[in-house]
Parts: structure tokens; sequence; C-alpha cells
């Protein structure tokens, strides 16, 4: 009606466009609902169809994005994404079981390690307290790790070509002994163990054991000054039964 600068090519594209500007619809139905959202590209039949007021979303194939919109911000590739999230990028749907990605493996760089959760999301573990609730020292709960046995292995050859020689653990012995040191795949079946969680657990065990030596240490030095003080009192001791040996003795003859 009002809106300028939009391109739409394909039937019912932008249909419903009131005073939404600078956005890019091309495909059936891309962007067919859109009102006052600005600054969208729907490439694709039904791409970013339900969006009305979304602004400056991205998205790439057969009803890709489909399922936004009020949120702005968003990347969705081969994906329907969520009603109302923003500031969000979703690549590739149920469908795709392996992901390939050049210019990553080889490459050498710092920061901190990603991580994926069972959703599928990408992400740093944060350390900080702000993000964590309940804290409390670890205490004995550490001592399950000391029975776990660590192995030497290599994995199938579907999994490393190379088949070059790892070293860990097995996650179904770690979970005999700590259920909460393994992760689970979507089917609830073992896939992974917590190095994170185990490494914090070796870290506790570990201080338990230093403090111990420390104890230990104090009491031996404690022994040690002790026993300095009775070599010291024996000395002394030794030293005037010698010092009586050597005095002259005064024999008297009354004859």
């Amino acid at each position: 009606m009002t809106g300028g600068v939009n391109t739409a090519n394909g039937f019912s594209a932008l249909q419903r466009n009131t005073t939404g500007t600078h956005n890019t619809a091309t495909g059936v139905g891309a962007l067919h609902a859109n009102t006052t959202g600005n600054g969208n590209m729907a490439f694709g039949t039904g791409t970013l169809a339900a969006n009305t007021t979304g602004s400056f979303n991205i998205a790439v194939g057969f009803d890709a994005g489909a399922n936004l919109t009020t949120g702005r911000d968003n990347i969705d590739i081969g994906n329907l994404g969520v009603a109302g999230e923003s500031n969000t990028m979703r690549i590739g749907n149920v469908h795709q079981i392996a992901t390939f990605i050049t210019g990553i493996s080889g490459v050498a760089v710092t920061g901190a390690p990603v991580k994926v959760n069972a959703a599928g999301q990408l992400g740093t573990p944060p350390s900080a307290a702000r993000f964590k609730d309940q804290i409390k020292p670890m205490g004995d709960a550490s001592q399950g790790i000391l029975a776990l046995k660590p192995v030497s292995f290599r994995y199938k050859k579907e999994i490393d070509p190379e088949r070059a020689p790892q070293f860990g653990l097995i996650a179904e012995d770690v979970a005999k002994v700590n259920p909460d040191l393994v992760a689970r795949d979507p089917k609830g079946e073992l896939y992974t163990v917590r190095y994170d969680a185990v490494n914090a657990m070796l870290l506790n065990e570990f201080l338990k054991e230093h403090r111990t030596v420390q104890e230990q240490q104090k009491e031996i030095d404690a022994l040690k000054a002790e026993l300095k003080k009775q070599r010291a009192l024996i000395q002394k001791v030794s030293d005037k039964i010698d010092l009586n040996k050597s005095e002259p003795q005064i024999v008297l003859n009354n004859q």
C-alpha cells in the first residue's frame, strides 16, 4: 500500500504488505502475510510466509522461516524456524544427519571450547556464578571417579578412517559409577562422557589429597620438632654425665 523499496516475485508474494519497506520476496507465497516488517529477505516457496511485523529476517529454501511471525534478525536456511524468536540462526532440519564445514579442521584458533546441547544449539559453556544456582562444595561426591577405568581404543573405521589410537573412558562403564557423568543421544541411548565434569571431580579429589598431605606434613613437622627437643635434652644429659666422669676424684687415706 504505502511501503516502498520492496521487490516481490511470485504468486501472492508480499500480498498483504502495508507499510513494510526494503523487503525482497522471491517465490510463491514468500512474505505473504508481511504487513509492517522491514528489511526481510525471503527466497523460496513459502519462505517467511507467516511473518507479519518481524524485520531483518533472512530465509532461504522451501518453507524456510515459515513459522516466524514477529521475531527479527533471524536466519533460517532450510529450516522452518520458531514463531516469535529473534536473533537466532537455524540451518537444516531433521533430515540432515551429518554436517561438514570447511575451513575449521586444522585451523589454529584460541578461545573457549564450543559445545552442542541435545537440541543441537551451539555455544560456549559458561562458568560465571551468575549462570548458576544451588552452588555448594563437591565434598565426597567425586569419590566415585576413583573407580573409573581408563582404556585405550580405536574408533570404528566409519567414524575415524585413520583409526588413530585414542585414550579415554567407556560411557557404559562410567554410567555404572555415576549416571550424571554421561550424556545421551535424542533416542536416550548412551552417547558420550562428560569429560569436563570428570576433570572437575579429579581436581576435587586432588585437592582433598593435597589437604591430607598438608595435614600429614604438619604432623611430621611437629614430630620432628619434638624429636629435636628430645635429642637436645638427651645431649644435655649426656654432656652432664661426661662432665661428671671427667672431674678428678679425691680419695682420703685415713691410715
